[in-house]
């Protein structure tokens, strides 16, 4: 699921990515409200998280021009507390608005919600022959048995499982897991997939996680 943030506070963006990447999500962030609405228009986001007051384009403003052509879910969260505020951004056409400061596991819940509401279903279980990676409840066995992941290494599972079949390559791992720019003299991605394919793979006959050569990993069914 891909979400966009739309906030100028660095702490801020930055926390919101970091928390919703470690539960599944691909986010995006834009400092701006100009950068903001034209991300949000010129790319497929499933939701946005967007903040009231932002240099360029004020919340209110990205809100009504996004409204005009996109139906995308939208949830303001803002340090503008007044009920008043509130019921502007819902009249807008904002599917949600929570006050700053938040929790962030109440965010989240109502991301799932809101998503859940429309026609995209977010995946909470991936299965791939005996492999299962239930994402609600951050489990993850194989032919039954509870295989303990760290947090990265789930996350890299999560992110195989998610483009299975499609090659990753070492710099789009390291982006996604990471959040960060892959450096070729960094082994970070080649060390945590051998520590997984040690978990998910070397106590079972049939090995799921694949190396191509010179590019990156893949996860596949194919014998």
């Amino acid at each position: 699921m891909t979400i966009l943030i739309i906030e100028d506070d660095p702490k801020t963006g930055d926390y919101l990515r970091k928390g919703l990447k470690e539960h599944g999500y691909v986010v995006d962030i834009a400092r701006d409200g100009v950068d903001g609405l034209y991300r949000a228009l010129e790319q497929d986001y499933e939701l946005v998280v967007l903040d009231v007051m932002l240099p360029g384009l004020d919340g209110w403003e990205v809100i009504r021009q996004l409204r005009a052509k996109r139906d995308v879910p939208i949830i303001f969260l803002s340090a503008r507390d007044e009920v008043n505020d509130r019921i502007r951004g819902l009249r807008l056409g904002a599917d949600d608005y929570l006050v700053k400061p938040f929790s962030f596991v109440e965010l989240e819940l109502r991301i799932r919600t809101i998503l859940r509401r429309g026609s995209t279903r977010e995946i909470e279980v991936f299965e791939v022959a005996d492999l299962r990676l239930d994402v609600v409840r951050r489990k993850v066995t194989r032919d039954g048995v509870e295989i303990p992941l760290t947090n990265k290494e789930f996350m890299l599972l999560h992110l195989l499982l998610r483009r299975q079949g499609e090659v990753l390559t070492r710099t789009q791992i390291a982006s996604e897991v990471w959040d960060m720019n892959f450096d070729s003299d960094t082994n970070v991605v080649d060390v945590a997939v051998k520590r997984l394919r040690a978990k998910v793979d070397a106590p079972f006959e049939r090995k799921l996680i694949a190396t191509v050569r010179s590019v990156g990993y893949s996860l596949s069914v194919d014998p």
